[in-house]
């Protein structure tokens, strides 16, 4: 596409110090030889274009209204041109609109305060209860998520009954 972008910049350079007679005898010259590729191509025969040349003509011609796109003598139909137009505009809107960091976004530091405070002062509780308790109080947080708190703090997300946690719970990063 840089490619494409360059030259193009040198040629309409080349255009500027043209008189319009030059300019027009050009253009009837490259019509005349689009109709000779025409010609030897075949009406069966359908012409390629690579993505960065199909974004360039896209770009190009779909500032012309149609009914001068329809009287310009092009290798694809007009309505080709400006479904061209509507995906490079789809897959720029796609690209821009990606999230910056994928995946899962990390758990408020305040949640997983309260969870490990929900341990430390009840250490038979295990990650069901925790997310319980975290739901009755309006948390919305995946069990899975709770599981993972207490598995980074170093603390049994499962505990088994009547075992109770006597270490001191981890100090939470600042």
């Amino acid at each position: 596409m840089a490619y494409l972008t360059i030259t193009n910049a040198f040629a309409a350079l080349r255009l500027l110090p043209m008189s319009n007679r030059d300019k027009d005898a050009e253009i009837l010259i490259l019509r005349h030889q689009i109709a000779v590729l025409e010609r030897q191509l075949g009406a069966d025969t359908r012409v390629r274009f690579a993505p960065e040349d199909r974004a360039f003509l896209a770009a190009l011609l779909t500032s012309l209204p149609r009914e001068v796109l329809r009287r310009l003598r092009l290798l694809v139909r007009p309505d080709t041109v400006l479904r061209w137009h509507r995906d490079l505009m789809r897959r720029h809107h796609a690209r821009i609109c990606q999230p910056k960091r994928p995946g899962r976004p990390p758990t408020v530091r305040s949640i997983r305060a309260l969870a490990l405070r929900l341990v430390r002062e009840n250490p038979g509780w295990g990650y069901r209860r925790v997310h319980g308790e975290l739901a009755t109080l309006g948390i919305k947080v995946a069990p899975s998520t709770v599981w993972e708190i207490l598995k980074q703090a170093g603390l049994d997300p499962a505990p088994r009954a009547g075992v109770h946690h006597m270490g001191r719970l981890p100090a939470l990063p600042s």
